[in-house]
């Protein structure tokens, strides 16, 4: 059960309890419960004495012990953590450490500070030893009290941002209060094995990181996303939490099938995020992991948790879930009203998971009534109290003076056993607006002509929001979090980097 307040209030007990068991597992590196409270605690002694309290900890590196320890230790210091990501381009990150003005800048790149910056070269591939020698960290292991749970402790940035990031604060509360409602939901505790393989500048890994050691857990990490790797982990570590986006599930299935692999059977929860997860996959998804049982999210950066859909609950099949515990939802319309089941207007969220603010990248007001907020999403709840979401306000298409959400398509294309993915686009027509673009990641079954997908699509959607335009783009493009990148895939139509489909 979650009681600590602080994201690493609860390291000491479990280094007491469990010193020589491992707490973090990084590809070949490894380190104790025992040492990983050490380190932290001399990492965390020595950014309280470097970074003035109200500075932050800019962290530009990539997964591996530095990251993890300094993520850790910045918590403790009572100083926050600013994850940005090492795949932005040089000048991406600068303008966000202009922005944010952090204490020190910890890179394995020696150039990326300015002049005004502190900054600490380290090794992001060096073991969980050689961190704080790295960093010039003295040799004291004394423990530090914990911070005030309102204090600031993340700094975490969109995906898919274009020119200056769009970076988002936390404070301890926020992610204490969502350890406590996932108790509720999954029960992962000290016995289990967790995997979170994704990257973590993507807050759905950085959580199943600090959650997992909140609660006990040894948890799993890649410094890389590689799906063969991956599934020998599971084999060899007897993981049971799996965290996930759907493109990389996919991956992992895919290969498995491909490799031969017998069925990962110790595996309890598979944990999704990102992109709701098709009916055909989710079947292949229980051949390999069959005493599994499988939950996605529905949420944003901003929101953290907002609805959860396990396959146990009898949801809807076009619906994102019920609300997460202690999340409360309503649908309002422009004005602010109330509306009741089965209309669709702006989603509001009411819940102790939010945000604290935006902290660069953003003079965004989100609208708010109360203590419920919106980040723009559109939806409707039934009379179950189930969310079914249109699309974001942001991606809204206008075509022949309709309001078209291309997530709508986007799934009715998937639902094809020729398409593994769809990203659908409004390009400028002078007559209609905007006309519909689909572009398609196509799956093993490979080729399809287009009058095939319309008359797909027709089955499912009136005329006005079918795509007359199908197109496979020379590659599919990620943000780090593993989403499709809308923006790169609207480069690559436009740059005429697609091949059209007849």
């Amino acid at each position: 059960m979650t009681t600590a307040a602080t994201i690493t209030a609860t390291l000491s007990r479990h280094a007491c309890e469990t010193p020589d068991r491992p707490a973090v597992i990084c590809d070949n590196h490894a380190v104790s419960w025992k040492d990983l409270n050490q380190a932290v605690n001399r990492l965390a002694g020595h950014l309280a004495k470097v970074v003035p309290a109200g500075r932050g900890v800019a962290l530009h590196l990539p997964n591996g012990p530095a990251l993890v320890l300094l993520f850790l230790a910045a918590c403790r210091a009572g100083r926050e953590a600013q994850i940005l990501d090492p795949s932005w381009p040089t000048e991406t990150a600068r303008l966000a450490i202009t922005a944010l003005v952090p204490g020190i800048v910890v890179s394995g790149d020696a150039t990326l500070a300015g002049d005004t910056e502190v900054l600490a070269v380290v090794d992001p591939h060096g073991s969980f030893e050689s961190v704080a020698d790295a960093i010039g960290a003295g040799p004291s292991t004394a423990a530090m009290a914990e911070p005030d749970p309102l204090t600031p402790f993340y700094i975490g940035f969109t995906s898919g941002s274009t020119g200056m990031p769009k970076g988002y604060r936390r404070h301890h509360q926020s992610w204490i209060e969502s350890f406590r409602a996932g108790d509720r939901e999954f029960d992962i505790g000290a016995g289990d094995i967790v995997l979170a393989p994704g990257a973590l500048t993507h807050s759905l890994f950085l959580y199943g990181l600090a959650h997992g050691l909140y609660v006990g857990a040894t948890v799993i990490l890649c410094r890389q996303f590689r799906p063969n790797l991956v599934n020998r982990l599971i084999a060899v570590h007897q993981v049971s939490v799996i965290y996930g986006v759907p493109t990389q599930l996919e991956m992992m299935i895919e290969a498995a099938t491909r490799d031969g692999l017998p069925p990962f059977p110790k595996v309890r929860w598979m944990l999704s995020s990102g992109a709701k997860w098709q009916g055909r996959a989710l079947a292949e998804l229980r051949l390999q992991f069959p005493a599994a049982r499988f939950s996605e999210f529905y949420g944003a950066s901003e929101l953290s948790f907002v609805t959860v859909a396990k396959d146990d609950e009898d949801v809807p099949s076009d619906s994102v879930g019920r609300s997460f515990a202690a999340v409360s939802l309503t649908i309002r319309d422009q004005l602010g009203r109330c509306l009741p089941p089965g209309e669709t207007g702006l989603v509001f969220v009411a819940s102790p998971f939010l945000f604290m603010e935006y902290a660069c990248g953003s003079e965004t007001v989100l609208p708010r009534y109360g203590d419920a907020v919106s980040v723009g999403d559109i939806g409707m709840l039934d009379a179950r109290g189930f969310l079914r979401l249109a699309g974001r306000a942001s991606r809204m298409i206008i075509t022949a003076g309709k309001n078209v959400h291309p997530e709508e398509i986007e799934r009715v294309l998937e639902g094809h056993p020729a398409v593994a993915a769809a990203g659908v686009l409004g390009a400028v027509d002078e007559r209609r607006g905007e006309r519909l673009v689909a572009l398609l990641r196509l799956g093993p079954k490979g080729r399809i002509a287009s009058s095939d997908l319309i008359s797909h699509a027709r089955l499912s959607l009136p005329l006005y929001k079918i795509p007359r335009r199908f197109a496979v783009p020379s590659h599919w493009p990620l943000t780090s979090s593993g989403k499709t990148d809308f923006h790169a895939l609207r480069r690559l139509w436009e740059a005429g980097d697609c091949e059209v489909l007849r």
